[in-house]
């Protein structure tokens, strides 16, 4: 009877106590973290995610790295495939094909992520689509490439945000 009570005090206390003042904490520490790092519009709307990677598949835009899970933040996953899969060849070719600019693809734009959200792509990979942002929305590609932050990482919603602005 004592290990019954043991069991559901510690229920009550890891399910029901401990979560909401954790959550609690978080949201009076670090609020923007805790409701998963959103990004809003001027005007309040919330348009995505700092910490989750979505599909941008239009010239206008960056491309973000593929998503093995297709951006599903619920379904976070790799695609689990051999590095000497036929599958896995096959997709990067096509995903290749997407790609005419002349050059190496940095290696970013054809390989998803372990998680498959990663919302980063390196600054080599947002480089290299200077020439296809800038001719679909008729800037200079030194325009686009001063949006592009110095780091090694740059954030693919954060820049077509500053893209659209």
């Amino acid at each position: 009877m004592n290990l019954l009570r043991l069991f559901a005090l510690s229920i009550a206390i890891c399910g029901f106590v401990y979560v909401p003042a954790v959550l609690g904490f978080a949201k009076v520490v670090v609020p923007e973290k805790a409701v998963g790092s959103l990004v809003t519009t001027a005007d309040g709307k919330i348009v995505g995610s700092r910490l989750v990677a979505q599909a941008f598949t239009t010239d206008r835009y960056f491309h973000p790295r593929p998503s093995a899970c297709d951006y599903n933040g619920a379904g976070a996953a790799g695609s689990n495939l051999s590095p000497t899969s036929p599958e896995l060849t096959q997709r990067a070719e096509e995903i290749i094909a997407t790609y005419p600019g002349s050059g190496p693809i940095p290696a970013d734009l054809i390989t998803a992520s372990g998680s498959g959200l990663d919302p980063h792509i390196t600054r080599a990979a947002a480089i290299y689509q200077i020439p296809r942002v800038s001719a679909a929305r008729n800037m200079a590609p030194e325009a686009v490439e001063k949006l592009i932050p110095s780091g090694n990482l740059v954030n693919v919603l954060e820049l077509n945000l500053a893209l659209d602005r």
